[in-house]
C-alpha cells in the first residue's frame, strides 16, 4: 500500500508539475512578441517589464521541469518524450529570456524612442552605442534557440506538445530577421552619422516618372555632412546640370555594358539604368568627385513615394513656393503637378531641391515622430525607395544582405527570387502613367522533378487617350526619340538565378523576340515594349530549374509608382 501511495504521490507531483510549466511556457512565449511590439512603440518601460515578466515565467518553467522525479519519468514509455520535450522547451526559453531577453530589456528600459528625435540637427548616438553588446547578445541567443528548437524530436508526442514546438520556433524564426535588423543599424548608425569621425554622403533623389531599374533618373543631388550626430545638407544640384562624359567615369562590367551601355558610366541621370545599386553608386560617387572634388563616404537613395511616406511622420510641410507638401499630396505634386506647372527643367529641378530641402529640415530638426518615421523608413526599405551604399567595407559587408542594399536578387534552399527592373525609351516622364501588376509560379512536369518557372508582367498605358495633345511635351517627350507623344516605351529586364535554364519569353500568349544575357551571371531576358494610351499587353519570362523546389517565389523589382502587389501564378502541364 505505501508503494502505491507514493507511486500516486509521484505521478501526481510529476502531473501538477507538467500543468504548471505548461502554464508558465504558454504565457511566457507571447510575451516576446509583446516586448518587440513595446519597443517599437517607444514603451521602453513596460518592454523593461514585459522582458522580466518573461525572464521570471521561463525561469519558473525550467526549474519545474529539471527535477530528477521529472527525468525520471522521462523513462517512461509514450508519457517520457513528451516530458523530455517539454523540458527541452523550457530550457530553451529560459536560456533565450537569460542570455538575450533579459540584457535587451535592460537596455530597452535605458533608452526611449524619443532618445533619437533630432535636437536642432543633432542625434544623440551614445544610447545606439551603449545598446550595442545587448543586441548582440540578444541576436546570439535567438540563433542558439533556433538551432536548439530544431533539434527537438517531437516525434511520438502528443498533439499539444507538438504544437508547442512549432509554435517556440516560429516565436524564434520570426524575431531573428527583426533582431538582425536592429543589430546592423547599432553597429552601423553611428558611426554614418560622424561617431568616429566626419561624414560626407550623397543622397540621389530618383524620379520615377522616367524609370530606371533602381527606381528613376537622378533628379536630383545632395550632399549631407555628419559629425557627432549632426546632420546638415550642406549642398544640392539638379541630376542634369552634371556632364556627360565621353566615357564611362569608371571601368564598367563586360555584362553592364551589353545590357544597359556605356552611357550608364557617363551620366548622372543613367546611373540607375543597371539594378545593382552599388555599382550605380560607385558611378555616382566619382561623377560628384570629379565635379566638385570631394570623394563622399557613401551614397543613399531616396524617391517621392519614400518622401510621401516620410511625410506621414512629419505632417503636413510648407513649401516655398506657398505649396503645403503632404501624404496624400506628394506622388501627384511631385510627379505630375510639377510638370503643369513649370515648363523649364530648370524650374522642375528647383522645385524638387526645394522640396526635398524641406522635408530633410523637418526630419533634421526633430518635426518627425519617431516611431512614425521608423514605420515609414522600413516600409520604403521593404519596396527599394530607399538605398544605402557605403564606401567602407566593413559597413557595406554588414548592408549587403538588406533590403537597402539594393542588390541583385539573391535565391537560397528556401527561396527562388527573381528581379523585374524597367527602364524608360521614352526619353521623357510618361512612366506616371504606366501600371504595372506582376505574378509569378511554378509548375513540376517533368520526371526529373526540374521545375518550370515563370514571371509574369503585365503593362498598361493609363494616359489619356488625348495624351498627345493635352499633356506637355516635356511629359510626352515630343518625337525626340521617335517615340509617338502620348505613348510609353520601357525595355523590361528579367532575371533569374545563375543555375536556371532561360526558356524565353511571350507576349500575350506569343512567342516574343528578346534578348537573351547574362548579369554577373545571372540568366537576363531584355525587350522593349511601347504602348499607345489605353493599351496593355502582357508578357511571360520563363526558366527552367536546376533542382527540385519546395519553397517560396519572391520578386523583387524596380519601385515603380504604381504597382499592385505580387500574385500567385497559376500554372500548368
Amino acid at each position: 500500500m505505501t508503494i502505491v501511495v507514493i507511486v500516486v504521490g509521484l505521478v501526481a507531483w510529476v502531473g501538477v508539475r507538467a500543468w504548471l510549466a505548461r502554464a508558465e511556457l504558454e504565457a511566457a512565449i507571447p510575451l516576446a512578441s509583446a516586448m518587440q511590439r513595446q519597443v517599437i512603440a517607444g514603451e521602453s518601460e513596460a518592454a523593461r517589464r514585459t522582458g522580466e515578466d518573461l525572464t521570471a515565467r521561463a525561469a519558473s518553467a525550467a526549474e519545474l521541469t529539471s527535477d530528477p522525479v521529472w527525468q525520471a519519468f522521462e523513462a517512461i514509455p509514450a508519457l517520457g518524450p513528451n516530458l523530455t520535450v517539454v523540458r527541452q522547451l523550457a530550457a530553451v526559453v529560459d536560456k533565450l529570456a537569460e542570455n538575450g531577453i533579459g540584457p535587451l530589456s535592460e537596455a530597452a528600459g535605458r533608452i526611449s524612442v524619443d532618445d533619437f528625435r533630432p535636437v536642432d540637427g543633432v542625434i544623440d548616438v551614445q544610447p545606439l552605442i551603449d545598446a550595442q553588446p545587448a543586441v548582440s547578445q540578444a541576436l546570439s541567443a535567438i540563433r542558439a534557440a533556433q538551432t536548439q528548437v530544431a533539434a527537438i524530436d517531437s516525434d511520438g508526442t502528443i498533439e499539444q506538445v507538438a504544437h508547442a514546438v512549432g509554435r517556440l520556433g516560429n516565436a524564434v524564426d520570426s524575431a531573428e530577421p527583426a533582431l538582425d535588423v536592429v543589430d546592423k543599424a547599432v553597429r552601423t548608425v553611428p558611426t554614418m552619422l560622424g561617431a568616429n569621425g566626419p561624414r560626407n554622403y550623397l543622397v540621389l533623389f530618383q524620379n520615377p516618372a522616367e524609370l530606371r531599374s533602381s527606381g528613376g533618373i537622378m533628379g536630383a543631388v545632395a550632399l549631407v555632412h555628419t559629425e557627432n550626430g549632426t546632420i546638415q545638407l550642406t549642398q544640392q544640384a539638379s541630376g542634369a546640370s552634371f556632364p556627360r562624359h565621353p566615357e564611362s567615369v569608371l571601368e564598367l562590367p563586360t555584362d553592364t555594358r551589353n545590357l544597359y551601355g556605356s552611357i550608364t558610366g557617363q551620366y548622372m541621370l543613367n546611373v540607375g539604368l543597371t539594378p545593382s545599386f552599388p555599382l550605380s553608386a560607385a558611378l555616382a560617387r566619382e561623377m560628384w568627385q570629379l565635379q566638385y572634388g570631394l570623394e563622399v563616404d557613401g551614397v543613399l537613395s531616396i524617391d517621392p513615394v519614400a518622401l510621401g511616406y516620410v511625410l506621414a511622420a512629419t505632417g503636413p510641410i510648407a513649401l516655398p513656393s506657398g505649396d503645403s507638401l503632404t501624404t496624400d499630396n506628394a506622388v501627384s505634386l511631385l510627379l505630375t503637378d510639377v510638370y503643369q506647372r513649370f515648363e523649364e527643367p530648370k524650374e522642375q529641378d528647383e522645385f524638387f531641391a526645394s522640396a526635398a530641402a524641406a522635408v530633410f529640415s523637418s526630419v533634421a530638426g526633430g518635426g518627425a515622430d519617431p516611431v512614425a518615421l521608423i514605420s515609414a523608413l522600413a516600409k520604403a526599405g521593404a519596396e527599394h525607395r530607399v538605398l544605402v551604399w557605403s564606401a567602407a567595407e566593413a559597413e557595406q559587408a554588414v548592408l549587403a544582405d538588406t533590403t537597402l542594399a539594393g542588390g541583385l536578387p539573391a535565391s537560397d534552399a528556401d527561396t527562388q527570387r527573381f528581379g523585374l527592373y524597367l527602364n524608360d525609351a521614352t526619353g521623357a516622364k510618361m512612366d506616371t502613367y504606366l501600371d504595372v501588376s506582376t505574378s509569378v509560379g511554378q509548375v513540376t512536369c517533368r520526371n526529373d522533378k526540374r521545375p518550370n518557372f515563370a514571371v509574369e508582367v503585365t503593362l498598361t498605358n493609363t494616359a489619356p487617350l488625348d495624351a498627345a495633345t493635352t499633356l506637355p511635351k516635356y511629359v510626352t517627350g515630343g518625337t525626340q526619340v521617335g517615340v509617338s507623344p502620348g505613348n510609353v516605351k520601357t525595355i523590361v529586364s528579367a532575371y533569374s538565378s545563375p543555375e536556371t535554364q532561360n526558356l524565353g519569353v511571350t507576349q500575350d500568349g506569343d512567342a516574343a523576340p528578346y534578348l537573351p544575357a547574362t548579369d554577373d551571371g545571372y540568366q537576363v531576358s531584355a525587350l522593349t515594349v511601347e504602348l499607345a494610351p489605353g493599351q496593355s499587353t502582357k508578357l511571360r519570362f520563363n526558366w527552367l530549374g536546376a533542382a527540385p523546389l519546395d519553397g517560396d517565389l519572391e520578386l523583387q523589382m524596380t519601385p515603380v509608382i504604381h504597382r499592385n502587389e505580387t500574385k500567385k501564378l497559376d500554372m500548368t502541364c
